[in-house]
């Protein structure tokens, strides 16, 4: 290894990139880490260049097949995008199959919605691509397409060919970028303010020399400083604007941007037009005041959405860089956590973060699992216990066995169902984006016809009342309206411990008429606990448990963690099948058992020895023992309930459990509305049933059986111990065991719709006010460049009340409020 990153690897013969032989005095080389590698030409360099900065230098280390050479000069470009075609490169960053594949690019270029529109308007127009949605609030793209019809190469060439290079998304280098491009955003954004100033200092002059005027002498100084001084602010601190403007005329659509740049580049023209040949007006400081003011609106808008999205940041930053992991003879070697496999040990010590999913093998320790879950308070776990990457441990060291590492973990699961969340847009996004886009066009037909006309009424005004119908009807408020607002929200909800998986739930919550819950491990907390065992025949009780515990190990059932301590080693069940709300049936040492519902383990069916949980054991019909559970209610599930009906949501209840079980619960909830014995198909019915009354229902529950009414409800809701199969049928995941997150994500949703239609209102009533004045040449342009930054603000204002905790602090409220 090199001593520095200027060693050269100098008896390297062969390229690093391709094998082929390097020439004497070559210049191309490649850095990685503290090594430079020789490269054999300009073409390797490009493409080892790619995948380095693209944050797949690992791809190096672990590839198993040497790549193609460049052929010639001209094929640089196109190898940079196919080299991304390689299947070793793509196990890295895409999943999926032949059928269906998708990836999560950083896209560099975007600046605000109009670019998210492009993007997602351009790729979605070309066969292959099933969908593309753009995270505004990371300058993330999810990508979807079919590799049997579409290379990913084509579609990285058609995001570079309009303007917005992309590549794997790697958390750190993503952040990096973005505080790179902050930066770049504030340096322009000082730029602006001086140029304002200065501009202003040397145009107050001709303002308050009122009709007498300046001396010739001082007046050509004064406008030529302004004119020195605004350059700099329309060439460098206002260059995003005409970028995005050319982008969207190459892609023949009409961006926000588009009139952005006729304003400042006609009115900067113009006046330095009138500096130079000494006749006409001079709007120096509109222009770098109307810069600013939008520069300063869209810093604004950057700065929520990044605060809004804190949460998804912290999430994609949890996991550690590095991790310990112990070798069979308890040696501990430090290694980097994204080469954890399952099954390996590690050592976690107090103060550092959970690297991956795993058991506790040995220890007993607190967690903080707030950024996971939204809870402030460190929870308890001991020997068998499952922890979760990110975590972090606070009291004592813990050694974990890994169940879970790198994409397999929750935290990358959670990941990707955040961009699964951004693959599709509200249809009121949807709508705003389309209205904003229409809204362009009109206001540029509106322009024309106003400049038209004042050429006729005062050819000296109508360049500059055009202009200010340009800038104060600007979209820039309209645009934000409904983007800002959702970023907000879900910001919120993930702090508050519900993560959204699908966009359009939030619509859909603010609409919703009835809750149906589930009653184990949903209104219940799901860890059933074994309290009595009563045999019919002169058995050991705990050979029994052992059959019992032998069934339910077959099972995800919440029901069967209560057998969990009696499984003994020597029985084991075989041929096990499931019948949705009934029970277990199996086979031991030859013979077959039956554990669940009486009716169901044998027939006849005896009666439970009294009132409870009982669940019946039979060997060959032949009733063995019974089995008494206990269920602990949630602790918020009586508030929940009432929250709920506070906001004329009306409550209802659907269970497996037997009649006298779901009454109990009923009695105790005060729920009116439920139904006991109800297997899967059942659940299903009824839910069909309000929903062909014109109600629109969400379905909260955890389990497999719950799987077919969670995938035909409105809404679905997946408490935080579901079963993999419900979440991935789940619109809202729950990530703490707080039932009362339930009401919040309704409340949140009714909120974010009232915020997005007050946004959406302001947005037409000012530009409705304000177009006609300036169109009437009422409005000057440096009143026009206040007024459209203003407008702006108050959307982005009016957004973040959604990202405040003291905000909206009754989220629910009467429907008739």
């Amino acid at each position: 290894m090199a001593d520095s990153a200027e060693t050269l690897v100098e008896d390297a013969r062969t390229c690093y990139h391709c094998g082929e032989p390097v020439p004497e005095h070559a210049p191309w080389s490649l850095e990685i880490g503290e090594c430079r590698y020789r490269l054999c030409c300009p073409g390797c360099e490009a493409v080892a260049h790619a995948i380095v900065d693209g944050g797949l230098a690992s791809y190096y280390r672990f590839r198993t097949a040497l790549p193609e050479r460049p052929r010639q000069r001209h094929d640089i470009h196109a190898e940079q995008w196919s080299l991304f075609d390689d299947p070793g490169l793509q196990s890295r960053f895409v999943q999926g199959d032949d059928s269906s594949a998708h990836t999560t690019l950083a896209v560099d270029g975007i600046t605000c919605a109009a670019c998210a529109w492009l993007i997602e308007h351009r790729l979605n127009a070309l066969e292959g691509v099933i969908g593309s949605a753009v995270d505004l609030t990371h300058h993330r793209l999810r990508l979807e397409w079919e590799p049997h019809r579409i290379a990913l190469s084509r579609l990285l060439a058609e995001l570079a060919a309009i303007g917005y290079p992309s590549r794997p998304f790697e958390p750190d280098e993503a952040q990096q970028r973005l505080q790179r491009e902050s930066h770049r955003q504030m340096r322009r954004l000082i730029v602006a303010a001086l140029g304002m100033m200065q501009a202003l200092m040397f145009s107050l002059p001709f303002y308050l020399a009122g009709d007498a005027g300046l001396d010739a002498d001082f007046d050509r100084l004064f406008h030529w400083l302004a004119l020195a001084l605004t350059t700099p602010v329309v060439l460098y601190a206002a260059q995003p604007f005409f970028q995005q403007a050319w982008r969207d005329l190459r892609a023949r659509s009409l961006g926000m941007d588009v009139p952005v740049s006729l304003a400042i580049g006609s009115a900067y023209l113009a006046s330095t037009w009138a500096v130079v040949s000494g006749q006409g007006e001079v709007y120096f400081d509109s222009v770098s005041m109307f810069t600013f003011f939008l520069l300063f609106g869209r810093h604004l808008e950057a700065r929520a959405r990044r605060r809004g999205g804190a949460a998804g940041n912290a999430m994609a930053e949890l996991l550690p860089v590095s991790a310990t992991r112990l070798d069979d003879d308890g040696e501990s070697r430090l290694l980097p956590a994204s080469e954890l496999r399952a099954g390996d040990r590690v050592l976690v010590k107090p103060g550092h973060v959970v690297p991956a999913d795993g058991v506790i093998e040995s220890g007993a320790s607190s967690l903080d699992e707030s950024t996971l879950t939204g809870e402030t308070q460190p929870v308890a776990r001991c020997v068998g216990d499952a922890v979760t990457g990110g975590s972090q441990n606070i009291e004592s060291p813990l050694t974990l066995r890994i169940t879970h590492a790198g994409r397999d973990t929750r935290v990358a699961g959670i990941l990707d169902l955040t961009d699964r969340a951004f693959a599709s847009r509200p249809r009121i996004a949807l709508k705003s984006a389309r209205l904003a886009h229409h809204f362009v066009l009109q206001v540029l037909l509106i322009a024309a016809v106003v400049a038209l006309a004042w050429w006729f009424i005062a050819p000296d005004r109508a360049f500059w009342v055009t202009l200010s119908v340009l800038v104060v009807t600007c979209p820039c408020a309209l645009a934000l309206a409904t983007p800002t607002a959702l970023t907000a929200a879900h910001g919120r909800l993930h702090r508050r411990g519900a993560l959204l998986t699908r966009a359009d739930a939030l619509e859909a919550l603010d609409g919703i008429d009835r809750v149906i819950f589930d009653k184990t491990g949903t209104l219940t907390t799901g860890e059933m606990r074994l309290i009595d065992t009563r045999t019919l025949e002169d058995d050991d009780p705990r050979y029994l448990c052992a059959i019992a515990a032998a069934l339910e190990s077959h099972s995800e059932h919440p029901i069967a963690r209560a057998f969990h301590p009696y499984r003994q080693p020597d029985v084991v069940a075989d041929d096990v099948t499931r019948q949705a709300g009934a029970g277990l049936e199996g086979r031991i040492a030859g013979t077959r058992w039956r554990l669940g519902r009486p009716d169901f383990a044998a027939t006849p069916a005896p009666a439970p020895p009294d009132d409870g949980h009982w669940l019946l054991l039979a060997e060959n019909d032949r009733p063995r023992a019974w089995f008494a559970l206990e269920n602990r209610l949630r602790d918020d599930a009586d508030t929940t309930l009432a929250t709920l009906r506070l906001a004329g949501i009306e409550v209802e209840l659907l269970s497996g459990d037997a009649e006298p079980r779901v009454r109990t619960l009923a009695e105790q909830l005060g729920i009116d509305d439920w139904q006991a014995a109800m297997s899967p198909e059942d659940k299903l019915a009824r839910l069909r049933h309000h929903q062909a009354r014109g109600e629109r229902v969400a379905m909260v529950g955890d389990g497999v059986n719950d799987v077919p009414i969670l995938a035909g409800a409105d809404v679905a809701f997946a408490m935080n111990g579901a079963t993999d199969l419900a979440r991935t049928r789940a619109d809202v995941i729950l990530l703490t065991p707080r039932l009362q997150r339930v009401a919040d994500a309704i409340g949140i949703a009714r909120a974010t719709q009232r915020v997005i239609r007050q946004n959406l209102g302001w947005a037409l009533f000012y530009n409705l006010l304000a177009l006609p004045l300036a169109a009437c040449g009422l409005v000057p342009p440096w009143l026009a460049a206040i007024g459209m930054s203003l407008s702006s603000l108050v959307v982005v204002g009016n957004a973040l009340r959604l990202a405040r905790p003291g905000s909206f602090r009754h989220l629910i409220t009467p429907v008739s409020s």
